[in-house]
């Protein structure tokens, strides 16, 4: 009988679980079509002309024919900084603008950083790739900005936004031509958020864009970038990290449902017509004052050091927005999301906010 009324009760609990879930908005099946790839890729090897197989005193003046300072280089910090290079979307954006005032205020003196970015897919890391190579779609105009300083200079990360449909022979040549200059170097990709255009439809008020719901959609975008990592990591072993910025905004949006986000009006402008919110477009880009959650986000990671450790307002405007109480929720949200994920490299199991 004991038995019988357990089964009742779990299956009762099933039932609520599906009666619930079918409230929910429906996500999109399946991922966004292939864009066009050069069958290059497939190849294994690049035209002989690329960039890369040059040597590094050939590519600096082949760049240097574009630009006055063909190698960007940063004295061996004494201090713990990185010399962080990298590639990137617009939604890389908000960290590499707040990044290097997050570093000096924790700090480190030298906040070295050096991009090669672009909007939407021309910041993808097989674009930049090609671009800085002068190949396929860019044949035989080379613009090697990051070629040159790679192959000439000391760089301790490199860091990437990924793409849907991203093969891991995209990292793997950056990885293999950084290596050979900085075998010490180790890499990073950021793993997106949720975007409103995962749903199948846009909903007609913010009641739907629930904290269970965002979780829902957080975990699609992560499942992709942690396919992608994995097999990197197989063939670079301990190497390569993701930023886990998915899990920070799925986290902001449980803390706004919770009414601990001061000063925030809302989960999308686009839905709940308020400006603070945290998304505010179709694509998925940030809302005003969460580039600052972002960037925090970046510092835990790469440096392995909590946020909320830092002393002083990291650049914030006085009596702006974000707030100084917002900003402190965002520094516990970044330090939460940094050690809560597998794949950031960072844990804090006796809880001191320092990487262990």
């Amino acid at each position: 009988m004991k038995s019988k009324l357990a089964c009742y009760v779990a299956f009762s609990l099933i039932l609520c679980t599906l009666a619930f879930a079918a409230d929910e908005p429906k996500l999109v099946s399946g991922l966004p079509a292939e864009p066009k790839i050069d069958p290059g890729w497939k190849t294994g090897k690049f035209p002989e002309h690329a960039i890369c197989y040059k040597t590094p005193d050939e590519i600096a003046a082949i760049y240097g024919k574009l630009a006055k300072r063909a190698v960007t280089s940063f004295d061996k910090p004494t201090d713990g900084s990185l010399r962080i290079i990298g590639t990137g979307h617009s939604f890389m954006a908000p960290a590499y603008g707040t990044l290097p005032a997050i570093t000096r205020a924790a700090g480190f003196q030298q906040a070295a950083l050096f991009t090669h970015t672009g909007g939407g897919v021309t910041g993808s890391a097989r674009y930049k790739w090609e671009q800085e190579n002068g190949i396929y779609q860019f044949d035989g105009k080379p613009v090697p900005k990051l070629l040159a300083s790679l192959a000439g200079a000391e760089w301790d990360v490199m860091t990437w936004s990924p793409f849907p449909h991203d093969d891991p022979a995209y990292y793997q040549c950056w990885i293999d031509f950084a290596l050979k200059t900085n075998p010490k170097m180790k890499f990073y990709m950021m793993n997106g958020w949720p975007q409103i255009g995962q749903l199948a439809e846009k909903p007609m008020s913010e009641e739907a864009l629930s904290a269970r719901t965002i979780a829902r959609m957080g975990e699609v975008k992560q499942e992709s970038i942690a396919a992608l990592i994995a097999a990197l990591n197989k063939k670079y072993p301990g190497k390569v990290f993701v930023l886990p910025t998915c899990e920070a905004m799925v986290l902001a949006a449980q803390y706004f449902h919770e009414g601990k986000l001061p000063g925030v009006e809302g989960i999308h402008t686009l839905v709940g017509k308020k400006e603070r919110s945290l998304w505010r477009d179709q694509i998925g880009h940030l809302g005003p004052g969460f580039e600052r959650l972002e960037g925090y986000v970046f510092f835990a990671t790469l440096y392995g050091r909590s946020p909320e450790k830092i002393e002083g307002d990291a650049g914030l405007k006085a009596d702006g927005y974000p707030s100084r109480e917002l900003d402190r929720v965002f520094r516990k949200i970044a330090w939460q999301a940094v050690i809560s994920s597998p794949m950031s490299g960072v844990k804090d199991e006796d809880g001191d906010g320092v990487g262990d």
